[in-house]
């Protein structure tokens, strides 16, 4: 196992798991309920962490964790969902109104 990132908070480290999952990057969340402890055990010990099951993911895993950090490049326009027709912003990767995810081909 491979420690990959300390996440800010276990909302983002959930978010980053959810991405990593999604692309077939199995990994752990370690530290989930350690906030608690913030005080007695030093911030940083406290931190939640993503571990990486295979090591041989590393690459991958973190591209994906910088593209979502990042978002969309500069100048992304939003995208029409082609199953109910909803407009949405170009860093959702699916449709709030439906649950279709997007299509490459969407515009």
């Amino acid at each position: 196992m491979l420690k990959l990132v300390r996440a800010p908070n276990v909302v983002i480290a959930q978010h980053w798991m959810n991405i990593l999952a999604t692309a077939g990057v199995p990994c752990e969340l370690h530290n989930r309920y350690l906030s608690g402890a913030m005080g007695e055990i030093p911030a940083e010990q406290c931190a939640p962490e993503i571990w990486l099951v295979d090591e041989r993911d590393e690459t991958l895993a973190r591209k994906l964790i910088a593209d979502a950090t990042s978002g969309p490049p500069p100048g992304a326009r939003p995208w029409r969902c082609a199953q109910c027709g909803e407009t949405l912003e170009p860093q959702f990767t699916v449709c709030w109104q439906c649950g279709r995810e997007r299509d490459p081909l969407d515009d």
